[in-house]
Protein backbone atom coordinates (compact mmCIF):
# COMPACT_ATOMS: atom_id res chain seq x y z
CA UNK A 1 0.00 0.00 0.00
CA UNK A 2 1.20 3.53 -0.81
CA UNK A 3 1.17 5.84 2.22
CA UNK A 4 -0.69 8.81 1.10
CA UNK A 5 2.09 11.75 2.37
CA UNK A 6 4.66 10.08 -0.14
CA UNK A 7 2.07 9.94 -2.74
CA UNK A 8 1.28 13.83 -1.87
CA UNK A 9 5.23 14.66 -2.55
CA UNK A 10 5.33 12.65 -5.56
CA UNK A 11 2.51 14.83 -6.70
CA UNK A 12 4.36 18.04 -6.00
CA UNK A 13 7.40 16.84 -7.03
CA UNK A 14 5.65 16.44 -10.47
CA UNK A 15 3.63 19.58 -10.31
CA UNK A 16 7.27 21.18 -9.72
CA UNK A 17 8.93 19.40 -12.26
CA UNK A 18 8.91 19.54 -16.34
CA UNK A 19 8.05 15.94 -16.26
CA UNK A 20 4.76 15.00 -17.69
CA UNK A 21 5.01 11.92 -16.34
CA UNK A 22 5.97 9.52 -13.63
CA UNK A 23 5.60 5.82 -12.87
CA UNK A 24 7.26 4.29 -10.48
CA UNK A 25 6.26 0.25 -9.42
CA UNK A 26 6.80 -1.02 -5.65
CA UNK A 27 6.58 -4.30 -5.24
CA UNK A 28 3.27 -5.32 -7.16
CA UNK A 29 1.73 -2.15 -7.29
CA UNK A 30 2.45 0.67 -10.41
CA UNK A 31 2.05 3.78 -9.71
CA UNK A 32 1.25 6.49 -12.61
CA UNK A 33 0.97 9.87 -12.43
CA UNK A 34 0.53 12.55 -15.42
CA UNK A 35 -0.18 16.13 -16.21
CA UNK A 36 -1.65 15.31 -19.43
CA UNK A 37 -5.33 14.77 -20.17
CA UNK A 38 -4.96 11.91 -21.77
CA UNK A 39 -7.38 10.13 -19.18
CA UNK A 40 -4.42 8.14 -17.80
CA UNK A 41 -3.65 11.65 -15.87
CA UNK A 42 -5.13 9.75 -12.74
CA UNK A 43 -2.93 8.53 -9.96
CA UNK A 44 -4.00 4.79 -9.68
CA UNK A 45 -2.62 1.57 -8.31
CA UNK A 46 -2.15 -1.33 -10.81
CA UNK A 47 -1.56 -4.92 -9.84
CA UNK A 48 0.17 -6.87 -12.71
CA UNK A 49 1.13 -4.16 -15.71
CA UNK A 50 2.60 -5.05 -18.60
CA UNK A 51 6.59 -3.46 -18.02
CA UNK A 52 5.96 -0.71 -20.70
CA UNK A 53 3.26 1.63 -21.93
CA UNK A 54 1.65 1.24 -25.48
CA UNK A 55 3.25 3.43 -28.47
CA UNK A 56 1.31 6.03 -29.77
CA UNK A 57 0.43 5.47 -32.54
CA UNK A 58 -0.59 8.19 -35.18
CA UNK A 59 -2.19 8.24 -38.68
CA UNK A 60 0.50 10.58 -40.92
CA UNK A 61 -2.18 12.90 -41.67
CA UNK A 62 -3.37 13.52 -37.85
CA UNK A 63 0.19 13.72 -36.89
CA UNK A 64 0.90 16.40 -39.56
CA UNK A 65 -1.33 19.13 -37.54
CA UNK A 66 0.39 18.14 -34.01
CA UNK A 67 1.88 20.44 -32.03
CA UNK A 68 4.55 17.82 -30.46
CA UNK A 69 7.61 18.95 -32.04
CA UNK A 70 9.23 15.63 -34.24
CA UNK A 71 12.75 14.58 -34.55
CA UNK A 72 14.90 15.93 -36.84
CA UNK A 73 15.49 13.30 -39.86
CA UNK A 74 18.67 11.60 -39.77
CA UNK A 75 19.03 10.93 -43.04
CA UNK A 76 17.11 11.63 -46.45
CA UNK A 77 13.47 10.64 -45.29
CA UNK A 78 11.02 8.41 -47.64
CA UNK A 79 7.71 10.32 -49.12
CA UNK A 80 5.43 9.37 -46.33
CA UNK A 81 2.50 8.04 -48.20
CA UNK A 82 -0.94 8.90 -46.82
CA UNK A 83 -1.41 5.42 -45.21
CA UNK A 84 2.28 5.70 -42.99
CA UNK A 85 2.15 4.94 -39.38
CA UNK A 86 3.65 7.27 -37.01
CA UNK A 87 4.95 6.00 -33.97
CA UNK A 88 5.76 8.24 -31.13
CA UNK A 89 7.23 8.17 -27.63
CA UNK A 90 5.16 7.61 -24.92
CA UNK A 91 7.42 9.17 -22.17
CA UNK A 92 11.07 11.13 -22.02
CA UNK A 93 13.50 9.14 -21.97
CA UNK A 94 17.19 7.31 -23.43
CA UNK A 95 15.71 5.70 -26.80
CA UNK A 96 17.54 2.13 -27.73
CA UNK A 97 17.16 0.17 -30.28
CA UNK A 98 18.43 -2.80 -28.69
CA UNK A 99 17.81 -4.66 -25.55
CA UNK A 100 21.59 -4.62 -25.09
CA UNK A 101 24.66 -3.00 -25.85
CA UNK A 102 26.11 -6.13 -27.64
CA UNK A 103 22.60 -7.47 -29.31
CA UNK A 104 21.02 -6.79 -32.24
CA UNK A 105 18.82 -4.19 -32.68
CA UNK A 106 14.70 -5.23 -32.29
CA UNK A 107 14.19 -3.90 -36.26
CA UNK A 108 16.01 -2.27 -38.53
CA UNK A 109 14.42 -0.49 -41.91
CA UNK A 110 12.11 -3.04 -43.85
CA UNK A 111 11.42 -5.39 -40.60
CA UNK A 112 7.38 -6.58 -40.69
CA UNK A 113 6.28 -6.03 -37.54
CA UNK A 114 3.05 -7.63 -35.97
CA UNK A 115 1.24 -6.49 -33.38
CA UNK A 116 2.76 -6.90 -29.69
CA UNK A 117 6.43 -6.68 -31.48
CA UNK A 118 8.89 -4.83 -29.35
CA UNK A 119 10.32 -1.61 -31.34
CA UNK A 120 12.71 -0.37 -28.93
CA UNK A 121 13.44 0.50 -25.45
CA UNK A 122 13.20 3.57 -23.69
CA UNK A 123 15.07 4.09 -20.78
CA UNK A 124 13.27 6.53 -18.07
CA UNK A 125 14.50 7.07 -14.48
CA UNK A 126 16.67 3.88 -14.33
CA UNK A 127 13.82 1.31 -15.74
CA UNK A 128 13.66 0.45 -19.15
CA UNK A 129 10.77 0.35 -20.79
CA UNK A 130 10.11 -2.21 -24.32
CA UNK A 131 7.70 -0.36 -26.84
CA UNK A 132 5.52 -2.71 -28.34
CA UNK A 133 4.12 -2.22 -31.53
CA UNK A 134 0.55 -1.62 -32.18
CA UNK A 135 -0.06 -1.97 -35.80
CA UNK A 136 1.66 -4.75 -37.86
CA UNK A 137 3.75 -3.06 -40.96
CA UNK A 138 7.26 -2.70 -42.43
CA UNK A 139 9.65 -0.70 -40.77
CA UNK A 140 10.44 2.15 -43.50
CA UNK A 141 11.91 4.95 -41.33
CA UNK A 142 13.65 5.10 -37.77
CA UNK A 143 14.00 8.38 -37.14
CA UNK A 144 16.02 8.69 -33.57
CA UNK A 145 19.39 7.46 -33.19
CA UNK A 146 20.37 5.04 -30.68
CA UNK A 147 21.21 6.12 -27.37
CA UNK A 148 19.62 9.47 -28.11
CA UNK A 149 17.42 11.36 -25.54
CA UNK A 150 13.83 11.69 -26.40
CA UNK A 151 10.95 13.74 -25.30
CA UNK A 152 6.67 12.82 -25.08
CA UNK A 153 5.64 12.63 -28.28
CA UNK A 154 8.60 12.41 -30.23
CA UNK A 155 8.53 10.56 -33.61
CA UNK A 156 10.52 7.70 -33.26
CA UNK A 157 9.40 5.07 -36.44
CA UNK A 158 7.79 5.44 -39.48
CA UNK A 159 5.79 2.43 -40.30
CA UNK A 160 4.08 1.29 -43.42
CA UNK A 161 0.65 -0.82 -42.92
CA UNK A 162 0.26 -4.35 -44.17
Amino acid sequence: MIEIGFLESLIRMLDDSSLDTLEIRRGGTRLRLSKSPDGMAAAHPVAHIPAAPAAAVVPASAAAESTATPAAPKAAAPAASASAIEVTSPMVGTFYRAPSPEADPYVEVGSEVAVGDVLCVIEAMKLMNELECEGAGRIVEICVDNAEPVEFGQLLFRLEPS
